[in-house]
């Protein structure tokens, strides 16, 4: 029987990078994956193959807009080959989970397939071709990641009703599409299929777009979604939905209590995602479970001693590829007996790859409010920044939320152009609790999008220079 230091069942971004930075530090490891190649929902079927598609979006849009910037281009002529963007899609993910292999050789990081679970105290048995096989480890991590969900009565057909799995492979781009739900994945897949040509309706239960975003991100993306076509339904409450020949239709009562309905040929279901936590031995331990959900420490340990659990399957974390990768480090660092503070929730970054972009870090400015805070905000549009004038992306805005007597940068939301990379700043300031002061006192680069972020602080104090 073998015998480890750490055993890690799943090998999403949680999985993997745990893995690796584990024996950096000198713990044998092993990762147990259901599936037969590395890298879990997120580099399959998740994260990056959607990015993929949102990129080769952001070409044929710039395409479609070239003569803005001088370009003759021959409309008629110009075509998405839909096949090829599959098969990009599909060569970036096969070329990214090569390179996990390549990396848990180099490292040293052993991987079993199969169907991990916890046998008892220390122990994982590994279930693959109806044999089971056991091993020993001083500590266990779950990251097992989640699952979409439906709504109920709702079947996921992966025909015409679909999840993020299923519309990731279409043969051809659907004529029309509704989306059932706007959050991160619904509003994304709006903004590709929205720009490859199909006529997109979005529906959302809550009364605004994006709802963990500050509320003044919501009305922006909803105003430059109805610019662009995509027909808007908040308040929308699903009552059920019919297939047939053709299609798809979806029921649902809008936000004045009056039931409609709206047809597509394909539909997708966007409203979250559950944790993947049955049938991992979770019965066999202390640890305590909330709808799913596992309860954890500051260090991500669970009640049963030496059991860890990181990512999706994580009671009061977000859902994010990255805070799981961050969960996993922090927790081997303290079995490996390295300093490393945890994970503070405020501090995980969001990014929403939609057009245009969101990227936002901390409290929103109700948030900060309903903290308890006195609360300044300062204010920067793009339309003011010389590189959005360049690129030809005018939309948006930079949104910093701070704390009134000291500045004390609470929350920064951005909405606009490259908004998910310039959000690095944003992140960096808070995690060394930075000031607006702080930040104005930063020289930014000129002429860059990224300067946006310098007048974004300077507003709070009401010195903004470029606006």
């Amino acid at each position: 029987m073998a015998n480890y230091d750490l055993a890690i069942i799943g090998s999403g971004p949680g999985g993997y990078v745990t893995a690796i930075r584990a024996a950096q530090w000198g713990l044998k490891t092993v990762v147990v994956e259901k599936d037969g190649f590395l890298g879990g929902t997120c580099l399959h079927v998740g994260c990056i193959p959607t990015k993929v598609l949102l990129h080769c979006a952001d070409v044929y849009e710039e395409i479609q807009h070239a003569s803005e910037f001088g370009v003759e281009v021959d409309m008629k002529n110009v075509k998405l080959d839909w096949a090829a963007v599959l098969a990009r899609k599909n060569k970036i993910v096969t070329k990214h989970a090569k390179g996990i292999e390549f990396l848990f050789k180099k490292n040293k990081v052993e991987s079993l397939t199969g169907w991990g679970r916890i046998a008892g105290p220390g122990r994982v048995s590994v279930e693959k071709d109806g044999k089971t096989s056991e091993i020993t480890a001083k500590n266990i991590m779950l990251a097992t990641g989640s699952e979409a969900r439906s709504l109920p009565g709702v079947k996921i057909d992966g025909k015409t009703v679909l999840s993020n799995i299923e519309i990731l492979s279409l043969a051809q781009i659907p004529k029309t599409l509704v989306v059932v739900g706007a959050g991160a994945v619904g509003v994304e897949f709006a903004s590709i299929f929205r720009t490859f040509g199909s006529e997109v309706t979005l529906l959302e239960a809550l009364p605004r777009l994006v709802p963990v975003e500050d509320e003044e991100i919501s009305v922006q993306l909803e105003k430059a979604f109805r610019k662009r076509g995509i027909q808007i339904q908040t308040g929308a409450k699903v009552q059920g939905v019919t297939t047939d020949a053709k299609g798809g239709t979806v029921t649902y009562t809008d936000a004045a209590g009056k039931t409609q309905k709206v047809a597509a040929e394909k539909i997708l279901i966007a409203v979250g995602r559950a944790p993947k936590t049955e049938n991992l031995g979770l019965e066999k331990t202390k640890a305590k479970l909330e709808r799913g959900f596992v309860h954890v420490g500051p260090y991500m340990e669970t009640e049963e001693p030496g059991l860890f659990a990181i990512g999706d399957i994580v009671a009061g974390m977000p859902q994010l590829a990255h805070a799981a990768s961050m969960e996993g480090i922090t927790a081997v660092a303290k079995m490996s007996g390295h300093v490393m503070p945890p994970v503070d929730r405020n501090h995980i970054p969001g990014a929403t790859y939609c057009e245009p972009q969101i990227g936002s870090v901390g409290l929103t400015e109700k948030a900060a409010r309903d903290a308890g805070y006195k609360v300044k905000v300062g204010k920067f549009p793009f339309a003011a920044n010389s590189k959005a004038s360049m690129i030809g992306k005018h939309e948006g805005f930079i949104k910093v939320v701070a704390e009134e007597q000291y500045g004390e940068v609470l929350g920064v939301h951005i909405i606009g152009p490259l908004a998910t990379e310039i959000l690095a700043e944003a992140v960096t300031a808070l995690q060394l609790e930075a000031t607006v002061d702080d930040m104005m006192a930063m020289i930014h680069a000129h002429p860059t999008v990224w300067e946006a972020m310098g007048d974004a602080f300077a507003a709070v104090r009401g010195l903004a220079i470029n606006a």
